[in-house]
């Protein structure tokens, strides 16, 4: 891409607040923007061919609020990216993140994560941390069971489809913000499913299609009844 054209994107970004730049093959992400980090409050420079982010720059952008880099190259995240206190919408889809950086829990103001199709191992214990956090999206890595730690989250909806989880900790029914849970396409036997999540949870819409179950056996077990009663209201309310 020519220089005069980012410069024209630059100089739009200067008026609006807001840099886009898709699909253009950029390997890094453009040192230009080092002239915008008191005044954008968006960056999306989604389906490029980024591998790092560098730590002098990203956390300097204090208005940020939200910042997407999905479909790029990246395979970690610097602890500067901590410092966008502002920081509410956060997008790395598809992209080779294997953990997130221990500071990632200082990320105060966020409210909406995805990190799908990345190559998660485990449940990120820093998102515990998160206290505005509302959605998570987790889908399409490759984590394997859900730790006790999992109560401590703060999230209405929690996407962990196709992963390859065979374990849950029951302490999922002490999320006490958590309505939404979605475990589609995994590996979970239905003796692995927690039946507090049915009888003693906030969660009014459970996705568990696609395991190693048949979902008729799910509508036997005790407590369905009282999971049935909060999908029904929740229904209603939105009906």
């Amino acid at each position: 891409m020519g220089n005069s054209a980012l410069r024209a994107h630059v100089e739009t970004a200067q008026k609006t607040g807001v840099f886009q730049l898709k699909d253009r093959g950029l390997t890094e992400f453009p040192s230009e923007l080092q002239k915008l980090t008191s005044n954008l409050r968006t960056i999306d420079l989604s389906s490029n061919k980024i591998e790092s982010l560098p730590p002098m720059i990203i956390g300097k952008f204090t208005l940020l609020k939200s910042l997407s880099l999905n479909n790029n190259r990246l395979t970690v995240l610097p602890d500067e990216l901590c410092h966008l206190k502002k920081l509410e919408t956060l997008s790395l889809n598809n992209n080779h993140l294997r953990e997130l950086p221990s500071t990632f829990g200082q990320l105060s103001a966020l409210k909406t994560l995805s990190i799908s199709g990345n190559q998660l191992r485990a449940l990120p214990p820093q998102l515990c941390s998160l206290r505005h956090l509302d959605v998570v999206d987790l889908s399409k890595n490759q984590i394997r069971s859900i730790p006790d730690i999992v109560g401590e989250l703060q999230v209405i909806e929690l996407n962990l489809n196709q992963n390859q989880i065979s374990q849950i900790s029951v302490k999922i029914s002490c999320c006490p913000r958590l309505k939404v849970l979605r475990l589609e396409e995994n590996c979970l036997e239905l003796s692995m499913l927690p039946q507090s999540i049915l009888s003693d949870s906030q969660i009014c819409l459970l996705a568990v299609e696609g395991n190693l179950f048949e979902i008729k056996k799910l509508r036997e077990l005790e407590g369905y009844d009282k999971y049935m009663e909060r999908f029904t209201a929740t229904k209603k309310k939105f009906a």
